[in-house]
């Protein structure tokens, strides 16, 4: 299985980008949990500080796809610096209205500015792609990308609760704010492996989303979103019902692992089908497995059927980046990506937030429920879509073998 990524870091370059993109999305994860904590150890209300987090967490799935478009009109090296700045400098502003008890609307106003923070994940992603065009190597690629996501979302809001209740509160988005900066400042000047601008695309000016190519996937990881958005919510909730409230952390962490260890799994194949009928098994698969919460008994069970609904998890964002990378212009790739990253965290803060709407209103199993009905909404949306991708990517490939074929005929 390893062979794959050791042909991966073989070109030149790619293990200093990949490390540095990794310092610099941990921020992102750490910035929601450690806003979250700050506020809640500095104002002591709850409410106020899960409002702050997902102001930043809405501003930078808003935000990001912007920041993306721009980079693939200008390049990440001219771009990328620029925004860090406004993202560290209204992190700064937040820690200073948080600690001197500034108006709460103030902290609203910093959260969204922080929010300018750059989509890191999309930035490594293109620069794979890049390398990597048509070739095996790329589903390896894309595979340890969603490894490394999932590690980051399981260190990262750890490393800030941790900081932010042992040293000072303000210490999470303190360390986020140094990662953010110093990362991207590795990450910039690292040139030969910066995708170019690509000047042959569309000149419509209109948004790679409004492509119902791109627009569809990005909808099938938003309900995939809430659906992990739901383990996170019930994960909690049935611990705390069970009366162990600490065994939540367990059920966090056998999501993720079923979800990386599939996913590394899945990079290591050499896949002949085509990756819409790949994303109609994966979504299929994420949607029959929520149909077990709605009978664990025990963190044991639920443990078990977090494990394999999170198996589905990363081959499932794999191939969406595939389809993505296929059917959007290359001079919108970055913007297209950021735009299903986007959809997965929208999908993650609307998954745990109705769900815990329904475990207030009905009780703790009725939120189960939630997962169950996103993931028949991700089927569905896989399904009325499905005749579309396969039309697109197929029209995709045909285009790329154009090419091919011109310069075989030069040559005869």
């Amino acid at each position: 299985m390893a062979d794959p990524y050791r042909r991966l870091f073989a070109a030149p370059g790619t293990l200093g980008f990949s490390a540095a993109g990794l310092l610099a999305r941990l921020p992102l994860p750490m910035t929601h949990m450690g806003i979250l904590t700050m506020l809640s150890e500095l104002r002591g209300q709850y409410a106020l500080a899960g409002a702050v987090a997902g102001t930043f967490t809405l501003a930078m799935a808003l935000i990001g796809p912007q920041i993306s478009r721009v980079v693939d009109r200008l390049g990440q090296g001219r771009v990328l610096l620029p925004a860090t700045g406004v993202s560290v400098a209204a992190l700064g502003g937040l820690l200073l209205c948080a600690s001197y008890d500034a108006p709460v609307w103030t902290l609203f106003v910093f959260a969204f500015l922080a929010g300018f923070m750059p989509s890191m994940g999309a930035m490594v992603r293109a620069r794979w792609t890049h390398l990597y065009r048509d070739s095996p190597q790329l589903n390896a690629a894309y595979s340890l990308e969603s490894v490394v996501d999932e590690l980051t979302y399981i260190i990262g809001p750890a490393i800030a609760v941790m900081l932010g209740t042992t040293l000072f509160p303000e210490a999470g988005p303190i360390v986020a704010m140094v990662l953010l900066a110093v990362g991207v400042l590795l990450f910039v000047p690292q040139k030969r492996t910066e995708p170019p601008v690509r000047t042959d695309g569309p000149a419509t000016g209109r948004s790679v989303i409004r492509s119902r190519a791109v627009l569809l996937p990005a909808l099938t990881l938003m309900f995939g979103g809430a659906i992990a958005g739901t383990v996170d919510t019930m994960g909690l909730a049935f611990a705390a019902d069970q009366g162990q409230k600490g065994a939540a952390g367990i059920v966090f962490a056998v999501y993720a692992v079923g979800s990386a260890l599939s996913g590394l799994a899945f990079g290591a194949l050499k896949l002949s089908v085509p990756l819409p009928r790949l994303l109609l098994l994966g979504v299929t698969g994420t949607a029959l497995t929520t149909l077990p919460f709605l009978v664990v008994n025990s963190i044991a069970t639920l443990s078990v059927a977090v494990f394999f609904a999170g198996v589905f998890f990363a081959p499932t964002m794999v191939t969406v980046m595939g389809i993505v990378a296929k059917v959007a212009p290359a001079s919108q790739l970055t913007e297209g990506m950021t735009w299903m990253i986007a959809g997965l965290q929208v999908g993650v803060a609307l998954g745990a937030a109705a769900s815990g709407q329904v475990v207030d209103s009905f009780g703790t199993r009725a939120g189960f429920t939630v997962a169950v009905t996103v993931g028949a909404l991700a089927l569905l949306t896989t399904l009325l879509g499905h005749r579309h991708l396969t039309t697109e990517t197929a029209r995709a490939d045909a285009q790329e073998a154009e090419p091919a074929q011109d310069t075989l005929a030069v040559c005869g």
